[in-house]
């Protein structure tokens, strides 16, 4: 049975159509990246998938079910995570809300939980900075005890919204090198626009722009070419395949971030 199932979705908001006839299928284990222009309809598809704005037309079912009674079984990344960086919270404070089960932090958190997110902090690598003002953290590392506070729900699926989008080049290969070990036991969701992350981590793609257009590249060496010996695949031929290039959007610099 698929994660996600998507059929024949279409949404708008009021009279504005935002998405039409989108049919999606994510397998467990699978790590899709999905990638569009600002404004194609990319966050109103992960908020339809959540159960955020109620579905239509068309049908959504994320692991068999509707997608609120799934939601428990989704961690979320936003890609504004409304952390005050002057407040003085602890990193293992932040994880332990991502507990979904309704405590009440005010009665404060039991030894399972806190057992919980000091686990979900040693798989990101963070468990030495469980006592670490929030604050003090880079942006790499304030990113990683993000993707703790969802594993604190352990999740079957793990979305994330722009993950990268404020972190330095070293610390974006470093979330992602963290995803492509969570994948291994959980299916994960990328919306980015940074192409390398398809071209490095996906194994299926989704360009969103009104509609879908996927494709599976989990086979690279096939589907795309190399520059020279370096095993460099091409940026400008993912996307053509996506169908991207008809996409006046999509050319534009900075909207993607290509490698050089």
């Amino acid at each position: 049975m698929p994660v996600i199932e998507i059929k024949n979705l279409s949404f708008a908001y009021e009279r504005e159509l935002v998405l039409e006839n989108i049919n999606l299928t994510v397998e467990e284990k699978d790590f899709l990246a999905i990638i569009g222009p600002n404004g194609g309809g990319k966050s109103t598809l992960l908020k339809l998938i959540l159960g955020i704005n109620p579905v239509k037309k068309g049908s959504i079912t994320v692991l068999g079910k509707s997608p609120k009674e799934s939601l428990t079984k989704i961690g979320y990344v936003p890609q504004n995570t409304n952390v005050n960086t002057d407040f003085p919270i602890k990193v293992i404070e932040v994880v332990m809300m991502g507990h979904v089960d309704g405590k009440r932090p005010l009665f404060g958190y039991g030894k399972d939980e806190v057992l919980c997110a000091m686990g979900a902090l040693k798989q990101v690598g963070m468990e030495n900075f469980a006592q670490t003002k929030i604050g003090s953290l880079s942006g790499g590392q304030r990113q990683r005890v993000m993707i703790a506070r969802a594993l604190c729900a352990h999740p079957q699926i793990l979305i994330l919204d722009e993950p990268t989008s404020s972190i330095d080049i070293t610390g974006q290969r470093d979330i992602y090198e963290l995803l492509k070990t969570l994948n291994a036991h959980m299916t994960i969701i990328v919306v980015s626009h940074d192409i390398s992350v398809i071209l490095e981590y996906a194994n299926k793609a989704a360009h969103v722009n009104k509609t879908l257009s996927y494709h599976d590249i989990s086979d690279k060496q096939s589907t795309f070419h190399t520059h020279g010996n370096d095993g460099h695949f091409c940026e400008i031929e993912l996307l053509q395949m996506l169908g991207a290039e008809n996409c006046h959007t999509c050319k534009e610099a900075p909207q993607w971030r290509l490698k050089p």
